[in-house]
């Protein structure tokens, strides 16, 4: 990230991750959200499973493609929070909707176990870099 940026200014943990682990890390995580959460979709649209159970991962999906915008562009710290701590919550009741939707779909939730990792991780991160620069 330049270095220049608005984002580069806050002030921010000391054990935040450098921008190069960022990078990989959401790479392996989209690759484990194009399939699991695509095979969520395919269920649904061939009704499989009902369409509530893929409501929380379509929220998922816009919260977490949100994140980005709110925290880089504009810079809101607050917003770039409570918009975390929806990808994380809209995670966790879609993985708890899909467990109990289709025992044969449990392993989308073992799937995602990393990106609830990485999720709950950055919101620390996030909340804290809210705290630090308020």
């Amino acid at each position: 990230m330049n270095e220049t940026t608005p984002y580069s200014q806050l002030i921010k943990p000391s054990w935040a991750p450098p921008g190069w682990v960022i990078g990989p890390a959401w790479t392996v995580l989209y690759a484990i959200i194009v399939v699991s959460f695509g095979t969520i979709f395919y269920k649904a649209f061939t009704k499989q499973i009902p369409w509530v159970v893929a409501l929380p991962f379509a929220l998922n999906l816009v919260f977490n493609f949100v994140f980005a915008p709110i925290q880089f562009r504009l810079v809101n710290n607050f917003l770039a929070s409570i918009d975390i701590l929806l990808v994380v919550g809209t995670l966790i009741w879609a993985l708890c909707a899909v467990w109990h939707a289709s025992p044969e779909l449990r392993w989308v939730v073992y799937a995602n176990i990393p990106y609830l990792l990485w999720g709950t991780f950055a919101t620390c991160v996030q909340l804290t870099i809210t705290y630090l620069n308020r």
